[in-house]
């Protein structure tokens, strides 16, 4: 496969900058991957879209305020944006700067924080943060929310709320899981009361999300590395469900990549550990069987992802179809309900 197969053309106008006052007012495409039909439908009809003895499984990460400005020695400006945080005072980040700081230079950030630079790792910088507060700490109070590159504004107090779910309890993502940005208490609750299963993972989904695929050949292509968790009690539930005839629904493809992820073995295992699992199409999905998504950027290894489970030739429809009838793209735009493409192919996931 070519990175060439997974482009299209987007209109700016189409890339939301800000979100709908009202999550559940978000539109909703229904892509049907058995026969390729298309609904036009909004987000707030989900509950009339699933069944009792459903399972749907979010991603509980919390984005972190992990973007940061401050100075070299030199006096050179400087941009940090934390990738993960290792310790109470370690962290590893992506730096942005005129010259690479070196091993051993001190960066001085929001102009409080005094921080050594420990080593390089590949593109990012291992660095230790001189404080008793812990990293966590000091980025909730001097740092600012990682906004994707294509939202164009400077995040203000509202970005501090929307661009975050109702549910995010575990801090360490840069990114948010952003197919549950569209989910509320009240929808939540009425899909309690409908007796709607819920299930939680944890993927902090790292700044790696937006680069840039940089090879034509998608198997020279090296997937970023991202933390994942699937609690026994979820993997207990999976079981429950799928043994009771429901449905397996991932909310977004980061609980979609945790899952399969800890399936990487046949069966699903409940556990921790980090994830490089790039799924294009052909990829034989074990656990999820309908998927939640958000609109993805072009040639990007979401859009991949979600080619692979709803069929290639279908969402290449369904994204023109998007296009045309004018949704809103990406992190504060509409979203998808994929049903799983039903073929058996062969495995091209890379681990």
């Amino acid at each position: 496969m070519q990175l060439s197969d997974f482009d299209y053309h987007l209109p700016d106008e189409l890339i939301a900058q800000f979100p709908l006052p009202d999550r559940t007012q978000s539109r909703l495409l229904h892509l049907d991957g058995m026969d390729g039909a298309l609904v036009d439908r909004r987000f707030a009809d989900l509950p009339t879209l699933v069944k009792p003895g459903d399972l749907l499984i979010f991603n509980d990460t919390k984005v972190i305020k992990a973007r940061l400005l401050g100075q070299k020695e030199s006096g050179g400006r400087i941009e940090v944006l934390v990738e993960r945080v290792l310790s109470a005072h370690e962290a590893l980040a992506h730096i942005r700067a005129s010259h690479a700081p070196k091993p051993g230079s001190r960066l001085r950030l929001a102009d409080t924080i005094s921080v050594e630079v420990i080593e390089r790792r590949d593109e990012l910088f291992l660095l230790r943060f001189d404080s008793d507060a812990g990293v966590l700490d000091l980025l909730d109070r001097f740092g600012a929310v990682p906004l994707p590159p294509y939202i164009t504004h400077t995040p203000n107090t509202e970005d501090e709320s929307r661009y975050q779910t109702v549910y995010a309890r575990e801090p360490g993502a840069v990114a948010a899981p952003t197919a549950g940005l569209h989910f509320t208490p009240a929808m939540l609750e009425k899909l309690n009361e409908q007796n709607i299963q819920t299930a939680y993972v944890t993927l902090h989904v790292g700044a790696g999300t937006f680069q840039p695929v940089r090879v034509e050949n998608l198997a020279m292509h090296r997937m970023h590395s991202e933390w994942y968790q699937v609690p026994e009690a979820t993997a207990i539930s999976i079981e429950k469900t799928r043994s009771n005839g429901g449905r397996i629904i991932a909310v977004g493809t980061t609980t979609l990549r945790a899952l399969e992820s800890a399936a990487a073995s046949g069966s699903l295992q409940s556990g921790y550990g980090d994830t490089t699992l790039f799924i294009t199409p052909g990829y034989r999905f074990r656990v999820v069987d309908r998927l939640i998504t958000n609109f993805h950027l072009p040639k990007s290894t979401l859009l991949m992802l979600v080619s692979a489970f709803g069929g290639s030739e279908n969402i290449r429809r369904a994204y023109r179809h998007a296009v045309e009838s004018h949704y809103r793209f990406f992190s504060y735009g509409d979203a998808m309900l994929i049903e799983k493409k039903r073929e058996l192919e062969d495995t091209t996931a890379k681990n």
